[in-house]
């Protein structure tokens, strides 16, 4: 029963943890550029879209396919920095311990 108690210790503390990371993702922000600085989007780290910044250089009507994709390789580079960041905090958190495949924290 003992080892059955500290499991459920540690159970909790891994809880407690992961509720204060939650918070601290919800503050936190990456940055994500495309265009050599030209498009920025910024994402919080739970993935919620907080500002995009459009240089008016590459604000044609002609060609608005530029802009899109722009956009869209703006958002993938945050999303990109924001997945790396949330596993870094996972792994402080487990202590590197590896999840089966398919499973995610937080659930």
């Amino acid at each position: 029963m003992k080892n059955l108690s500290q499991m459920m210790k540690q159970a909790q503390e891994m809880q407690a943890k992961m509720q204060d990371m939650q918070a601290r993702l919800d503050e936190a922000e990456v940055t994500g550029v495309a265009g050599a600085g030209l498009v920025t989007v910024t994402l919080s780290g739970k993935g919620t879209l907080r500002k995009i910044h459009i240089d008016r250089s590459v604000v044609d009507a002609d060609d608005v396919a530029l802009l899109e994709d722009l956009v869209t390789a703006a958002f993938n580079d945050a999303k990109t920095k924001m997945d790396a960041m949330v596993a870094e905090k996972m792994s402080e958190i487990t202590g590197g311990l590896q999840l089966p495949p398919g499973m995610k924290l937080p659930f």
